[in-house]
């Protein structure tokens, strides 16, 4: 065979509108320069574990990334990243390890160096996970230290739909050109940053852009209380999820809005889901309590 370097074929490729090449992603420790603006400390955090529920599973994989970003909403540089595996006490399901890659042989006799991740918590100004609904509520047992830092998600506070991008991480790699080993904490943590980096198609806004003018805003959690059972539909519709109380000690179904919004979201549940004057309940959600599952 010819010896041909293969990024002169992808070259090729990509000048043609029948191809679309796909390059692994290598991860950089700069991205910006950082001027004179203030700079700020960022962790990027991802897990994987035996399940979905942080009462009943359990962290099998950690990893975490400092990055520096400047307050102008630009990315400055990616520091050393840390992984670890976890023994868990139970099992790991044949479907976990079809998902991660990850099974019983890989993770024994691993242990996370909790100190370690205490130190990386506490430089952190913002914590940042891609789902960070579902990080939060497991990153919290194994570093209690993170229940009082602001966190922000990559899945959520950037547009991804509107700019005509897929919301799952390994899709929007894709839609940037990118491949990595995904469901892996590490990687997963560096594609993060790598696509919060870059300018987004339609606003050519970067993502990290885009979240960080969210992240220290405050949202508004409206509870529809006792709402009757026949306008789940209506409330799931609307963008309503369910609170199972187990977190809040209030079951009910919510939704988040920004301060301008919560007039109108009151008249929408008097009128079609009550339909007589309710008292809703409404509470202040900071970046210290949101996606925690607390409020």
């Amino acid at each position: 065979m010819l010896d041909i370097d293969p990024e002169l074929i992808a070259t090729a490729l990509d000048r043609h509108d029948d191809y679309r090449v796909l390059r692994r992603h290598k991860p950089r420790h700069t991205f910006n320069d950082p001027g004179l603006v203030e700079i700020k400390n960022g962790l990027i955090l991802d897990l994987e574990t035996t399940g979905l529920d942080p009462v009943y599973h359990e962290v099998i994989e950690i990893g975490l990334l400092p990055f520096t970003y400047a307050v102008d909403g630009r990315i400055i540089s990616a520091g050393m990243p840390y992984g670890s595996f976890q023994q868990p006490f139970g099992p790991i399901l044949p479907e976990i390890t079809r998902l991660t890659g990850i099974d019983s042989m890989m993770v024994e006799d691993h242990m996370m160096d909790l100190s370690h991740i205490e130190e990386m918590v506490e430089a952190a100004d913002l914590v940042i996970a891609h789902n960070a609904s579902f990080d939060r509520r497991f990153a919290e047992d194994v570093c209690p230290l993170l229940a009082k830092k602001p966190w922000a998600c990559s899945l959520t506070q950037v547009p991804w739909a509107a700019e005509g991008m897929g919301g799952k991480l390994s899709y929007i790699a894709s839609d940037f050109g990118l491949i990595y080993s995904a469901h892996r904490a590490v990687d997963d943590c560096q594609a993060t940053l790598e696509i919060l980096s870059r300018p987004l198609p339609r606003s050519g806004r970067t993502g990290f852009d885009h979240l960080l003018s969210q992240a220290f805003e405050p949202l508004y959690r409206v509870k529809a209380v006792r709402a009757p059972y026949e306008a789940k539909n209506v409330l799931k519709a609307r963008g309503y999820r369910w609170d199972d109380g187990r977190a809040s000690d209030l079951k009910c179904w919510y939704k988040d809005l920004p301060e301008e919004e919560v007039g109108t979201e009151f008249a929408f549940l008097r009128l079609e889901v009550y339909q007589y004057d309710a008292d809703i309940p409404v509470v202040q959600i900071t970046p210290y309590d949101r996606f925690s599952g607390r409020s």
